[in-house]
This record gives C-alpha cells, sequence and structure tokens, in this order.
C-alpha cells in the first residue's frame, strides 16, 4: 500500500509562506498524479491544487490561484505546495493525495496522507 509522507506544516503570520512536501512510499510505479486538499473546522475537504505525472500540467481552486504554487522534484517523485501571501481563511488541515493515472486534477484519488495542519494566525 503506498504511503504519503507531508511534512511543512506548521503557523505562519498573515502574508507570511510555507511550504509542504509530499513523498510516496512503498510505491508500486515511478510516478503518480498528485494533489493537495483542504479542510477547515466545520467544513468539508476542498481542492486546493494539482500536478500531472510530468508535472507540465496543473490546476487550481480559485482561492488560491496566484498565491499557491504546486510542483514535482526533479525526479517526479515528491510533489511541493509553495503557500505565499497567505490569509487566516487558508487555516485548515492540507492533505496530499496520489494517484496512478497521468492526471487526476480535482477529482478522485487512490492514496491519501495523514494530513498537516496550517495555522495562519497573527
Amino acid at each position: 500500500q503506498v504511503q504519503l509522507v507531508e511534512s511543512g506544516g506548521g503557523q505562519v503570520q498573515p502574508g507570511g509562506s510555507l511550504r509542504l512536501s509530499c513523498s510516496p512510499s512503498k510505491v508500486t510505479r515511478d510516478n503518480y498524479a498528485m494533489g493537495w486538499f483542504r479542510q477547515a473546522p466545520g467544513k468539508e475537504r476542498e481542492f486546493v491544487a494539482a500536478v500531472s505525472w510530468s508535472g507540465s500540467t496543473t490546476e487550481y481552486a480559485d482561492s488560491v490561484k496566484g498565491r499557491f504554487t504546486i510542483s514535482k522534484s526533479g525526479d517526479h517523485k515528491t510533489a511541493y505546495l509553495q503557500m505565499d501571501s497567505m490569509k487566516p481563511e487558508d487555516t485548515a488541515i492540507y492533505y496530499c493525495a496520489a494517484d496512478s493515472h497521468v492526471w487526476a486534477g480535482s477529482g478522485t484519488y487512490e492514496y491519501w496522507g495523514q494530513g498537516t495542519q496550517i495555522t495562519v494566525s497573527s
């Protein structure tokens, strides 16, 4: 079973930056389409960003477009979410997701991480 290891969560002031990382372990293939989702208290989980197998295609939720950047490492094994100009409404548990297809976008993913807390507060 593929496991996703997330890192980089924490607390940041409004306007600050954080970077999340996600690396699949116990992998069964060389590459995965990957995405980030988040769930704020009392709300449903929502899509944040996605990157294709090759890293060449990305998609963002309107709420983060222009502020967040999703990317992959050179070997395509690790996904990153660079979060800039953060706002209090970005506070949530962020989940990494991976899928065996070339592209998954905001759709269904096979594998999920445990989640990491992001708090944006002064």
